[in-house]
This record gives C-alpha cells, sequence and structure tokens, in this order.
C-alpha cells in the first residue's frame, strides 16, 4: 500500500481506538494528502461534485444534522456505553447497505460488520465534511439563500462551480429537498465527530453467526441440513430470475405496463426490439422491466413470490449488523420448464438426484465475505462449489465488461492466489450482448473505494492488476482453509489448482478510475449494465447444473 494511503488508514485506526468521540476534521490533512482517485480534488477549492455525490449516496440523506457518528457491531456494546438505539428510527442510504440509527441530540449509530466497513465508512464521512463545506463557503459567498424559484442546474454549475451533468446528478439524488437542502449547507458548517465501540474480530465473528442461524435453522426444517451445497456471492435479483420464470410468464403484462406507463427509456428499447434495432437480450429486457414494475406497483410482488415459491425459492432478510439478504434454492424443487432458456437442456431427474442447495447471498462487502464464508463452512461440511460474482473497477476495459481472473491480491493478508478459475472466456462470451469478455486478468482485493490514488493505480498496473475489487480476496482466504490445516497465510504465495470445492471468481466492471465521470458514483448502468450480470449468472447456473450432473451436454 503506498505511503499516503497508508499513513491515512493507520491515522484513523489509531485515532479510533479512543474510547472517547474524535473530531472528523482531524482526519482531513490526511484524506486531501493521500489523493484518492474517487476524490481527486479534495485538497482543492474546487467543488468536487463527483466525489460528493459518491458519499452522500452511501450516507443517510440527513446525516447532516448529527453531531457524533457511533459505530459498533452488536447491541450489547451499546447497552455498555448506556446507549439504547433499539428504539430509534432505522435509517439506510441508497447505495450501501448498512444500517443507522438516528437518535436525539445529533447521534448516529451505525451498525459494523466487518472491518472493512470501517475503511469504507470514515473516508466517506469525511469526503461528504469536506465538500459540504466547500460547498457551504461559495452558497455564503454569493448570498445564498435564494430569494425564490428552484434553481436549475446551469445556473448552480455558473454560481458555485461543477458541470452541470454533475448538478443534475446532485438535483436527481436529492429530489423535491434540493433548493432546502442547498439552504441547509449554506446554513450548517459540519463538523462530525466519531466514535468507535468494540471492533474486535470476535464480536464481528459471533454476530456472523447469529446471522447464519436463521438460514441453517430453515435448511434444517426444509431438509436440507445434510445437502451439497453450492454458495453463491451475487445479488438477489439474477439467479432468481434465470429460475423462476415469472417475468417470461407475465411476459404481456409487462408489455403493456411499458407502453402504458413505463420510463421513456424502456419505452425506447421496446420500439427497438419491435422493429429489430437492438443487439439486447428480450430476457434481460423482461427481467429489468419486472423490477422497475414491482417498485411503482407492489402489487406485482405478489405473483412473483409465488411463482418463487412454486419452485423452492426462500428468501431471508438480515436482522443483524451484517446487511446480508440470503437466498436458498434447492434443486429438486426446480421445475426445467420454467428455466431461462440460456440455462441448456436441463435433466429434473438428475436435478432430484442430486439433492443440492444452491446458497446465494447478496455480495457483502470485503472481510464480511471471509467471515460469512468461514462461518458456513465451518457449520457445513458438504460444500461442493464457492461461485463470486462481483462488481469492479477495471484499469483496461470497459463499464459492462466481464472480467474473468487467474490471479487475486489480497491487501488485507498481503498473500497471491493463483487460482484454477471455473470459468473462463467461452463461459461467458455467448451470453454477451454489449460488453466484452476477459479471461487470464489479474485481480487486486483492496481495503476501500477511497484508498486508491493515481499512484497506487498506477503501480498495481504496473504489475498487471487490472481488476481492482474487494471481496476476491477474503474469499480466496476462507476456501484455503477449507483444504490446508492452517490459517491462510500472510504475505504468501498460494497456489489453488488443487481444491476440495469447485472455485470460479468473476466480476463485471462498474467503474473506470482513470476517468473519474465513468463510475456507478456518478451515472448508472441501466438496463444495458444487466448484460454483464445475466451472461455471468448463466454462466455460474449452467456451472452448478454440470457439478450436480443435470445439464444435459
Amino acid at each position: 500500500m503506498p505511503s499516503d494511503v497508508e499513513l491515512y488508514q493507520r491515522t484513523y485506526t489509531t485515532l479510533l481506538r479512543s474510547r472517547g468521540e474524535t473530531k472528523l476534521r482531524i482526519l482531513e490533512p490526511s484524506h486531501r494528502a493521500m489523493g484518492s482517485s474517487l476524490h481527486p480534488l479534495a485538497a482543492s477549492d474546487e467543488l468536487d461534485l463527483g466525489a460528493f455525490l459518491y458519499a452522500t449516496q452511501r450516507l443517510p440523506a440527513r446525516i447532516y444534522a448529527g453531531r457524533v457518528v457511533i459505530m459498533g457491531q452488536e447491541a450489547e456494546q451499546f447497552a455498555v456505553a448506556g446507549i439504547d438505539y433499539t428504539p430509534w428510527p432505522t435509517v439506510e442510504s441508497p447505495a450501501r447497505r448498512r444500517r443507522w440509527h438516528e437518535g436525539p441530540d445529533g447521534q448516529w449509530v451505525v451498525l459494523l460488520s466487518s472491518t472493512s466497513d470501517v475503511d469504507d465508512l470514515i473516508p466517506t464521512l469525511v469526503a461528504y465534511q469536506l465538500e459540504w463545506n466547500k460547498l457551504r463557503r461559495r452558497l455564503r459567498a454569493i448570498g445564498w439563500p435564494r430569494p425564490q424559484g428552484l434553481p436549475g442546474s446551469a445556473e448552480c454549475a455558473r454560481a458555485l462551480g461543477g458541470s452541470p451533468e454533475d448538478w443534475d446528478r446532485l438535483q436527481e439524488a436529492w429530489g423535491t429537498a434540493f433548493a432546502r437542502r442547498l439552504g441547509e449547507v449554506a446554513e450548517i458548517n459540519l463538523s462530525l465527530r466519531v466514535r468507535m465501540l468494540g471492533g474486535s474480530q470476535v464480536s464481528y465473528a459471533r454476530m456472523t453467526r447469529r446471522w447464519w442461524a436463521p438460514v441453517a435453522r430453515r435448511m434444517e426444517d426444509d431438509g436440507l441440513a445434510a445437502a451439497p451445497v453450492y454458495f453463491v456471492s451475487s445479488n438477489t435479483h439474477s439467479l432468481v430470475n434465470l429460475l423462476s420464470g415469472d417475468a417470461r410468464a407475465r411476459e404481456r403484462e409487462l408489455v403493456e405496463w411499458v407502453q402504458r406507463a413505463g420510463p421513456k427509456d424502456l419505452q425506447e428499447e421496446l420500439a427497438a426490439f419491435r422493429e429489430e434495432r437492438t443487439a439486447g437480450s428480450w430476457d434481460n429486457f423482461l427481467y429489468f422491466v419486472a423490477r422497475d414494475h414491482a417498485t411503482v406497483d407492489p402489487g406485482a410482488q405478489t405473483p412473483r413470490r409465488d411463482a418463487e415459491d412454486d419452485v423452492g425459492i426462500v428468501h431471508l432478510g438480515s436482522h443483524t449488523a451484517l446487511r446480508v439478504a440470503a437466498q436458498i434454492m434447492p434443486l429438486a424443487r426446480l421445475d426445467p420448464a420454467r428455466l431461462d432458456p440460456r440455462l441448456g437442456e436441463v435433466d429434473p431427474d438428475a436435478l432430484r438426484a442430486s439433492g443440492a442447495v444452491i446458497v446465494n447471498v447478496d455480495y457483502p462487502l470485503g472481510l464480511a465475505a471471509y467471515n460469512i464464508l468461514r462461518e458456513i463452512t465451518e457449520d457445513r461440511d458438504t460444500l461442493r462449489g464457492v461461485y463470486v460474482l462481483g462488481k469492479a473497477a477495471t484499469l483496461n476495459a470497459d463499464v459492462g465488461d466481464v472480467m474473468i481472473s487467474s490471479t487475486v491480491f489480497d491487501e488485507h493478508s498481503g498473500t497471491t492466489y493463483w487460482l484454477d478459475n471455473a470459468f473462463g472466456f467461452d463461459d461467458i462470451a455467448p451470453y454477451l450482448r454489449f460488453g466484452s469478455g476477459l479471461d487470464n486478468q489479474r485481480a487486486v482485493t483492496v481495503r476501500s473505494t477511497f484508498l486508491q490514488n493515481r499512484d497506487y493505480l498506477d503501480l498495481y498496473y504496473r504489475e498487471a492488476y487490472t481488476v481492482v475489487e474487494m471481496e476476491a480476496g477474503p474469499y480466496c482466504d476462507a476456501v484455503y482453509e477449507l483444504s490446508e490445516a492452517d490459517r491462510y497465510p500472510s504475505d504468501g504465495q498460494v497456489n489453488m489448482s488443487k481444491l476440495p470445492v469447485d472455485f470460479g471468481v468473476v466480476h463485471y466492471a462498474s467503474d473506470t478510475p482513470f476517468t473519474q465521470a465513468r463510475t456507478l458514483g456518478a451515472r448508472g448502468m441501466s438496463y444495458y449494465g444487466m448484460d454483464s450480470t445475466y451472461a455471468t449468472s448463466i454462466a455460474i447456473l449452467r456451472r452448478i447444473f454440470t457439478q450436480a450432473g443435470a445439464l444435459q451436454q
């Protein structure tokens, strides 16, 4: 880790050992000096609306009204400190699964699932405070508050700096509160404090066990306690859509909704399909439409859940600090007639005979991945496969491309893993319509999205590391411990060509850090972003069916 980044990380880690509150301002100099690629204007008086928007989407909307952010893992830790947050309202941010509680007197409680949450949260808070106060100074310099009317993006860009496009995105994020929020920025000089409770590895492990307990109970209740397990870390929509057949069964209803009330971009894409002007996948389009439809019509959730219940798919939310949903999918309950046709010819008798189950989790952040897989492998000795689908920054490709790595370097352990990856180019390419598939890549698992700068990225790029992500290394650590008598190594070199489980790691590119505007923080992947997600999900399910002996070649 380059010295400026390491210094910043060490600074907040040691400060958080204090039992009292620490002013966030203390960390601003080291945050500026780091020169984060995600926050390139941190040390400038110019606004960095890209970094501000990224932080805004990963924090509660009213965090600016806070005085102190108190971090911990379990209610018991807060109780010992005299803080009962349980009656406080629960709040979550749009783009980061993390449970917050807003209390009286400017107190915010946030529950952490691993030390990666600290590496993610602290720089995000510092970036937010830096840019908030920059914007405050500019607003006051032009005599805000504005007497009347909603300011437009072009006007904000002229008066305050930044691009009209950035202001458009910020206005979209704040919605109808945009003008009021600008007034609050002008009035409030943000000066947050942070406090850490606990933070031990034992606490994280205990919290992970509490997360897994209801999943294990449900598997036992359903007679799956001894079933072979295929573990997947991905999302909560792609595997379900491919297996349940719900969207395809409701095709007419979904198309009629797009025509009648759907967003303009979906209406345009529907017209392109009818006129054969698009290379997109019709099934992927239906899956995207079904998701949009469900957000505006809660009644659409009922047929969806019924279709999933019919094929035995169980959803389990999380009630712990580990905000990771889980899904249980017994292969024996699947109906080959409902499967996405891209999955191939599946033998129903072989599915039933396998007795296997897919346990899919909504991909966790950083070291929580190690804790989850370690807990599952301690509780189950029937693991047959581990498949990781994550998003990553790419240094050599474009947003939406799929990257398959043969090498993973984990910054947490300092260990390099040489993979015999279960997936290759030929497994992905047939299902990609817009992006490209790149195998034989090298991935580096970093501590945080903010803890990177240009020198840092250049250093890895010179060593041919092109995939920058946060989960593969911890998963490799846990898989290593499946086959070896010792704990995963530090600063080691590990050949993972012979493992007791099938192991595959695939990422889709969500960011291009050498061009800051090409990030998910600044732009959504929209319908076209699903191309890479479904291509990789299809490859994972085909691999599982093959391993279970159910895919007819």
